[in-house]
């Protein structure tokens, strides 16, 4: 029998997930964007279990590369949940990809349309590639000076999963520098996320940083950034004169 092609066998799934959407959850989703998305209406947990089944199939009968390059046909969608799916595919591998895989995935950044297409992405797969060999985390710098806001919002989301192993505490403090005067929001959530990581769990230095740019840093980066850090520090952050008075 003849083999069938990546591309057919994503616009099976494609298939699937059109049947299998809801109406009215799509109408829900909805409410979590400014845009206009196009949606099916999966539940993630569902579609996570659907995820799987493929993946345990596909990696049977016809190996990684060719699970890879399915996953690569699904994210050239232009549906949330095909995305999704392709990444939901890939999540396990993720850890164990080697430099091809990294530069493909880099390469979707440019496919990416919304917030939840890119922090899928980023953070179940970029960043755990990371992770696993931090010497990838010196493109941070470069896609922080990027025309294209999704990879300036990938500079900083890319670096949590290893500022949350104790790792980055340099490149963190870098893409800080390189994004600080980002008025994109998108872009100011995910350095006020990254600075939120590292204040949970690096806060010593994270705090020194925070001390740093309290002055110049957008309001929204600010303010969550010191979300998890207690009430002292973030007085001290947030409203600096007003605890030097209380110091008396």
């Amino acid at each position: 029998m003849k083999l069938k092609s990546p591309a057919y066998i994503a616009q099976h799934i494609r298939r699937v997930l059109k049947d299998g959407g809801s109406a009215p959850h799509a109408e829900e989703t909805q409410r979590f964007f400014k845009e206009k998305v196009a949606t099916r209406g999966w539940r993630t947990a569902e579609l996570r279990k659907v995820a799987q089944r493929f993946r345990r199939v596909l990696l049977a009968e016809h190996g990684p590369d060719y699970l890879l390059a399915v996953a690569d046909q699904l994210f050239r969608g232009s549906i949330i949940e095909e995305k999704a799916m392709a990444v939901e595919l890939l999540a396990a591998s993720a850890p164990h990809c080697g430099e091809a895989e990294f530069c493909l995935f880099e390469s979707w950044l440019e496919r990416v349309g919304n917030w939840a297409e890119h922090d899928g992405l980023v953070h179940t797969l970029i960043g755990p590639m990371m992770l696993a060999y931090p010497p990838r985390a010196a493109c941070t710098a470069a896609w922080a000076n990027s025309s294209n806001l999704w990879m300036r919002r990938a500079a900083a989301v890319a670096l949590i999963r290893g500022v949350r192993q104790g790792l980055f505490a340099a490149e963190t403090a870098r893409v800080t520098s390189l994004l600080l005067d980002d008025q994109d929001l998108m872009v100011q959530k995910g350095l006020g996320w990254l600075l939120r990581e590292a204040a949970k769990y690096q806060r010593e230095a994270a705090v020194d940083l925070l001390l740093r740019i309290r002055f110049v840093a957008p309001r929204l980066v600010l303010r969550t950034a010191c979300e998890t850090l207690p009430p002292a520090d973030r007085a001290r952050l947030l409203n600096p004169a007003r605890a030097a008075a209380a110091r008396g």
